[in-house]
């Protein structure tokens, strides 16, 4: 695999930016009997990396475009830098955009591809070429200005979208998917390097992906949709652990997920009711008698001696994972499936399968969810 050097962290030319927030307020888009975006409101603020998450016809892509001006809006509005965009058509919303394709021109060098944005713009030629050399060498393509897309790897061929997007000084920056043809080891390099010229230039940032992953190492605030809407929002390591249903705990990471009833609430926390797996001490969320999810981070689960009287099963084992960095248990306990997961430092090691074991978890780690799947 060919690489690259690292993306640079000089600042673009100061002109154009302006703050870069992005608005939308009651954003509806309907084709036919489908509503694909549902009365959304969302607001990028000056210099935020905002993430769109959810799986496939969750309406983020469908979100960005209208963002972009490549979809019409059914209703509601759409603002960047304060003003309303939305009979603008793109090029005239200052907005950089990458696409999962990257779309470039296969017949022009990459140079003339990141010169492209300017002579849309009646850049002059000679500043046309010293402002695209500029910005792939911005990007560590500074010797590669003359190959043709296919001459490049994948990694090489998104650093030329990227310049392309940022060459013109614009407002905001929108990546719908762009990591997703990428190899793992070099889809992480480039999460990386996307972030830190980011932060350097203090561009605002709306991201699209379907990746856990990828929004949670990525984002200054993860939104997660599903049928059209937002159902939760937040820094990553609130949404992740703080999720507001068991659809949410569920799509973002691994989670165990078990049924329950809510028999007594005091203060904080809930006593329930974990049918065969007995009774467990939760964050408290619910009301008395209600049927929930408490949901337990494999990491939060761990093996114990005995089984104690609250928050504890006693299972089998049903599989046993060595990953590097940490081992994977699959257990069936009374009735449930349940996963734990665990450092592989040290002496651990793969359980035995049909090995009888015991787990346990924190009253503060457990959280009741209200039922959404």
């Amino acid at each position: 695999m060919t690489t690259s050097a690292p993306l640079q962290t000089t600042a673009l030319p100061t002109g154009s930016q302006e703050d870069g927030s992005i608005e939308l307020r009651q954003v509806r888009k309907v084709y036919g009997d489908v509503t694909a975006v549902d009365d959304l409101d969302l607001t990028v603020r000056p210099g935020e990396f905002v993430t769109l998450l959810g799986p496939s016809g969750s309406g983020k892509t469908t979100t960005m475009m209208m963002v972009a001006g490549f979809e019409d809006l059914t209703s509601g509005m759409v603002l960047i830098n304060g003003q309303p965009v939305d009979r603008l058509p793109p090029k005239d919303r200052n907005l950089g955009v990458v696409f999962q394709s990257y779309a470039l021109f296969p017949h022009m060098s990459a140079r003339e591809n990141v010169e492209f944005a300017l002579r849309m713009r009646k850049v002059r030629p000679a500043e046309r070429r010293q402002r695209a050399e500029e910005a792939l060498d911005r990007v560590g393509l500074a010797k590669m200005g003359d190959r043709r897309p296919r001459q490049l790897s994948g990694g090489q061929q998104q650093r030329v979208a990227l310049a392309r997007a940022l060459v013109f000084n614009p407002s905001a920056l929108l990546l719908d998917e762009p990591m997703a043809a990428l190899d793992k080891r070099l889809r992480e390099q480039m999460q990386e390097e996307i972030k830190t010229i980011q932060r350097s230039l203090g561009i605002s940032v709306l991201f699209v992906t379907h990746d856990q992953d990828e929004a949670m190492s990525m984002s200054d605030r993860i939104v997660v949709m599903r049928d059209g809407k937002i159902v939760q929002q937040g820094a990553p390591e609130d949404v992740y652990a703080h999720p507001v249903t068991d659809w949410v705990a569920n799509f973002l990471g691994d989670t165990n997920l078990l049924p329950c009833t809510v028999m007594e609430r005091s203060d904080d926390v809930a006593v329930v009711d974990l049918g065969e797996l007995g009774v467990g001490r939760v964050r408290d969320r619910g009301a008395v008698g209600e049927r929930y999810a408490v949901s337990i981070r494999p990491e939060h689960m761990a093996f114990i001696p005995a089984v104690r009287a609250e928050n504890s099963a006693s299972g089998r084992v049903v599989s046993s994972t060595n990953l590097g960095a940490t081992l994977r248990h699959r257990l069936r306990a009374g009735g449930q499936d349940l996963m734990v997961r665990e450092l592989s430092a040290g002496p651990r090691a793969p359980r035995d399968l049909d090995a009888d074991v015991c787990v346990g978890w924190e009253q503060d780690e457990a959280q009741l969810l209200v039922l959404d799947s």
